[in-house]
């Protein structure tokens, strides 16, 4: 079985991954439109997490416009929830029918097996030309190229203006310790109201460990070495996340509370803080327009800004079929042209990865304060091979500290899966 296979993780998202903001292909490679009813003919499968309810949708559309464009193309499109991703992905890569193209964030574990054609070898020089140096690097294992940025995104606090008004606490915290404060009093309001929201079940709890670990200067590792255990920072961070949920400062159950369900507590104006995306502006103008909230960077230990940065990966599996290859190349090139591309991410409202896109996007007013946090961004250490079982091992562990398990231990439990491997 391959080694990919028994990490079997992918992870999510939202989204931003990462890094400075990039930017939308404006090339139309000619790949993208060159396709002849005498040319070779494939079905290719397309694999992706929902993002959101306009998700499927949205690809359908790509999908209409790129058949349309290639008849001699199909693609057969499958929408998974990012909770089961994994597990759909994995169980088609052990009966060997690996998707031709799956939308994800990590890939390095893939493309340790081989499992991955090089970005390079399915996409034009125009498309490649136009990712941003920064995220080409995020999405390479040493040289190679393995994946597509497809989208970006920062995180933030946001913060219910009027419930930190009602408890008496003049201005959004920069500090843990001012977090904490703030939080609790929040929470005193009564009414099924929490301080602040700490999502830390299986959906994204790598997401906040993350912000937290970020937050005093501690990490995850590196390309070459995972480091959860024996980082001072990290056990502090945890720590501190622990004493958070002891005090009463945060949701009931935070070891076991998605972060897309909490948000929406969060929209309906039920929490204080919570940590949230830029695609969270839209999901408040569309179902709480009224809320009266804003954005600031999240509270770290001495108040120095910092940010988690996501970038998920559009991945070509090479399944040895080259009429496939020939439509995976058609199908990238396409996609990522500037009119293409550009209504998608926006749609989706994360940020672009190419030079083009955020050129694009540079004046929308939603976006700046994301844009603004991503010079401060950092990132998970998602071409590390080791990265898939350390994502995995977060998401099934992290919540431990929540049901009043020692913060050291459930560090060394996530270190020793990591090791594992």
């Amino acid at each position: 079985m391959n080694k990919s296979v028994r990490r079997g993780v992918i992870a999510a998202t939202v989204a931003i991954a990462s890094m400075t903001l990039a930017s939308c292909s404006s090339s139309e490679p000619e790949a993208s439109t060159s396709s002849s009813s005498g040319g070779a003919s494939a079905e290719i499968s397309l694999l992706v997490p929902s993002y959101s309810d306009n998700t499927k949708g949205l690809w359908e559309d790509v999908i209409s416009g790129f058949e349309s464009a290639n008849p001699n193309y199909k693609v057969n499109l499958q929408v998974e929830s990012w909770d089961n991703l994994n597990d759909v992905v994995t169980t088609q890569i052990q009966a060997g029918k690996a998707p031709d193209i799956m939308n994800g964030g990590p890939f390095a574990g893939f493309a340790a097996d081989d499992l991955l054609y090089p970005i390079s070898e399915v996409t034009s020089p125009e498309v490649l030309a136009d990712f941003q140096s920064s995220f080409v690097a995020a999405s390479s294992v040493g040289d190679t190229q393995y994946g597509a940025p497809l989208i970006a995104s920062a995180r933030a606090l946001f913060v219910n203006n009027t419930l930190l008004k009602k408890a008496g606490v003049a201005k959004a915290p920069t500090t843990w310790d001012e977090l904490l404060d703030a939080s609790l009093k929040v929470s005193k309001l009564g009414d099924g109201i929490a301080g602040y929201g700490m999502p830390l079940g299986s959906e994204e709890t790598q997401a906040e460990a993350a912000a937290w670990f970020f937050g005093a200067g501690g990490t995850f590792g590196d390309a070459d070495n995972i480091t959860i255990n024996n980082v001072p920072a990290n056990l502090e961070a945890t720590t501190f996340m622990k004493k958070m949920i002891d005090e009463g400062a945060t949701q009931d159950d935070a070891g076991s509370t998605d972060r897309t369900p909490l948000l929406d507590i969060f929209i309906q104006g039920k929490i204080g803080m919570q940590i949230g995306l830029p695609p969270t502006v839209g999901q408040i103008a569309e179902t709480n327009p009224d809320l009266d909230y804003s954005i600031v960077p999240i509270p770290t230990k001495d108040g120095t800004p910092s940010t988690l940065g996501v970038a998920d990966h559009l991945m070509a599996f090479n399944n040895g079929d080259d009429d496939k290859k020939a439509a995976i190349t058609a199908f990238f090139n396409y996609f990522f042209q500037a009119d293409v591309y550009n209504t998608w991410v926006q749609a989706e409202g994360f940020l672009p990865t190419t030079t083009s896109g955020a050129e694009a996007l540079s004046g929308e007013e939603d976006l700046k304060p994301f844009l603004e946090l991503l010079p401060d961004a950092k990132f998970y250490p998602s071409t590390n091979p080791k990265w898939d079982a350390t994502n995995a091992a977060f998401k099934s562990l992290f919540g431990q500290i929540a049901q009043g398990k020692d913060p050291q231990g459930v560090l060394d439990e996530i270190q020793a899966a990591a090791d594992a491997g």
